[in-house]
């Protein structure tokens, strides 16, 4: 699954990486400062140190080595945004970071340093490969880099010295060593997927179903899918979690239901705002799932051993955006949700996502890059990203963290937004990546998303208010005498 976040941007393109964009109480601290403060986390954070090398003859997947040229000042610059540096002009400068792909000769990640803006604020742009991380991994990275203390205890002097770079032949050695062990752990997945409720060919056909479901022809919004460019469009809001979880307690559900439900007003209110007929008509998206362990309460976690790699994988759900009632959507949200989740397809993802993971990487690279090379598909609409983040607050440098929207890469290939949401200290953060060249609307969708928790929220708000019953006269003149 690495190799093929490598392999999706090779037509210049589809960039695939996740970023973000946080937000901290000013003043600004001393560039210096923030460089020390990242030099400290990097013994701990070993992608961060490690650039992707190419196997000769692509013999095998591209690998993980040591850069022996690292330099820490590449990765993390200094920028300030224009006055009146408000949320329009930080959007603005997000929006640029993410347009330009990261340097394959280089470890794949960068953070960007940003003064000047309102309030005295400071922030932290972050971009980092797909490669590198997934959601929960990045959840985990941003953990790592950030303090729980805006005093924290100083971090050990680790001397770091990279591993020697291997050579082309030691390449092609270990290559042909994983193609040799490969029929043997191909059988192993297969064993694993026998083993599964239902047997293998329930796996295989929930598979089968799933892959069906994003080629249907059933109509799914248009507008939202075709061709892109390389550059970018940034947008984020905010929602308070108290506030969802109350809308949850009410009208039932879970808090990535009611989410999607605020999704599906924003989509809605796009098209619609763009013309576009939404009866009969439905907002096809992926919702990755982690893979990762799960804690105490059931939330995914990383195995914490400094790799960071992606464990997920994905179904496909219709948000309806014919439906008008925002109750009514809500409702369908979570009838499809809780049948997806009980269905085979969940743990035919991981089953195929193993099988796929030996495959032969001459016909891996050559099976994504033609894929990318055919015309955009139109049956996935968009990503919709939730991935639930630290709820303590979080520093950097002696600064509160106050608010960290994320930024999903534009996907699948074909779609042309991407919408992410990042719980952070009692707080949803949502962030919308989009090209720019086709979606110069993008805050209709980010209204539309605002819009959506708003009106769930006053509609159980009403709910749970219950009426005065009315006074007769009879009942007043009684009132009265008593």
């Amino acid at each position: 699954m690495d190799a093929f976040f490598l392999y999706a941007e090779d037509d210049g393109v589809n960039h695939q990486h996740v970023a973000g964009l946080l937000l901290f109480e000013g003043p600004p601290p001393p560039f210096d400062d923030v460089l020390a403060m990242v030099a400290s986390k990097l013994p701990v954070l070993r992608r961060y140190r490690q650039v992707v090398k190419e196997v000769p003859m692509n013999l095998g997947r591209p690998v993980w080595v040591d850069d022996p040229n690292f330099d820490l000042e590449y990765h993390l610059r200094r920028t300030a945004v224009p006055s009146p540096g408000g949320d329009a002009e930080l959007a603005k400068l997000h929006a640029q970071f993410l347009s330009e792909r990261l340097d394959r000769t280089r470890p794949l990640w960068e953070l960007m340093s940003v003064e000047g803006l309102a309030d005295g604020r400071w922030a932290l742009l972050s971009k980092t490969h797909h490669a590198m991380v997934d959601g929960v991994s990045g959840t985990d990275l941003t953990s790592v880099l950030l303090d729980r203390s805006p005093n924290p205890e100083p971090a050990a002097d680790v001397t770091w010295t990279p591993d020697p770079m291997p050579t082309p032949a030691e390449l092609i050695t270990d290559a042909v060593g994983e193609m040799v062990r490969s029929p043997a752990e191909q059988m192993r997945a297969l064993q694993e997927a026998a083993n599964l409720p239902g047997g293998l060919m329930e796996t295989l056909t929930a598979g089968i179903a799933t892959a069906a479901k994003q080629a249907a022809v059933e109509p799914s919004a248009t507008s939202l899918n075709g061709p892109i460019g390389p550059k970018r469009r940034y947008a984020f809001t905010k929602y308070t979690l108290d506030e969802v979880k109350e809308i949850r307690t009410e009208i039932g559900g879970t808090v990535n239901d009611i989410v999607l439900a605020a999704a599906t007003r924003g989509f809605r209110d796009l098209l619609l705002s763009r013309g576009e007929m939404t009866e009969g008509r439905v907002v096809r998206i992926m919702v990755p799932i982690a893979l990762h362990a799960r804690d105490a309460s059931g939330r995914a976690v990383h195995a914490g051993d400094g790799q960071y790699e992606n464990k997920a994988t994905a179904v496909v759900a219709e948000l309806p955006v014919s439906i008008e009632d925002p109750l009514e959507r809500a409702r369908l949200i979570h009838e499809q949700l809780k049948e997806l989740k009980a269905s085979p397809q969940v743990a035919a993802g991981d089953t195929l996502s193993k099988l796929s993971g030996f495959a032969p990487a001459t016909f891996l690279s050559i099976g994504v890059r033609a894929a990318a090379a055919m015309p955009p598909q139109t049956a996935i609409n968009s990503v919709v990203s939730n991935v639930p983040g630290p709820q303590m607050t979080l520093y950097a440098v002696g600064r509160r963290l106050v608010e960290s929207y994320p930024c999903p890469p534009v996907f699948p290939i074909g779609a042309r937004t991407g919408v992410a949401i990042w719980s952070y200290d009692g707080v949803l953060h949502f962030g919308i990546n989009a090209d720019h060249g086709s979606v110069p609307d993008i805050d209709v969708l980010r209204d539309g998303i605002l819009a959506g928790f708003r009106e769930l929220h006053d509609l159980v708000a009403k709910k749970a208010v219950k009426p005065k019953k009315k006074r007769t006269a009879k009942n007043t003149a009684r009132a009265a005498s008593a």
